[in-house]
């Protein structure tokens, strides 16, 4: 596996870490130079870059330390890849802005094929829907 990461790659973890609209922004994109050690950027943008580069090395950690995080506290989450939120105590579907099922993960998963939840699962199979019922 090459640890080369293309342009594509890094524009995406610029976005899930919400710091593209402020790259795209500036003078030169990308390519601009933010001075040493990032200087010429606010704490927040240097906060959101920082996210961006742990996106990039390592997403488990980041999904560990947000999990971490989150203990003890109200947190929504949205997410697209479902693993990120398996463990979370309420999951709340959406269909066109509309709520289309509410539960755990395992009582969403129990729905079995007529269920959105499960159908989203099923779509992903990173793993399969037979492992993620297996998960603590």
């Amino acid at each position: 596996m090459s640890d080369k990461i293309d342009e594509l790659e890094i524009i995406e973890a610029a976005k899930a870490a919400n710091a593209h609209d402020f790259i795209s922004g500036l003078k030169e994109g990308y390519n601009t130079s933010c001075g040493n050690r990032g200087v010429q950027l606010s704490g927040g943008q240097k906060q959101r870059i920082a996210i961006a580069r742990a996106i990039l090395r390592n997403p488990v950690v980041v999904q560990d330390a947000l999990e971490r995080v989150m203990v003890g506290r109200i947190s929504v989450v949205v997410a697209h890849r479902l693993s990120t939120i398996q463990h979370c105590d309420l999951i709340t579907v959406l269909d066109k802005g509309r709520v289309v099922e509410k539960g755990s993960h395992p009582s969403l998963l129990a729905k079995g094929p007529k269920g959105s939840y499960y159908s989203l699962v099923s779509l992903q199979r990173t793993p399969s829907v037979s492992e993620l019922t297996k998960l603590p």
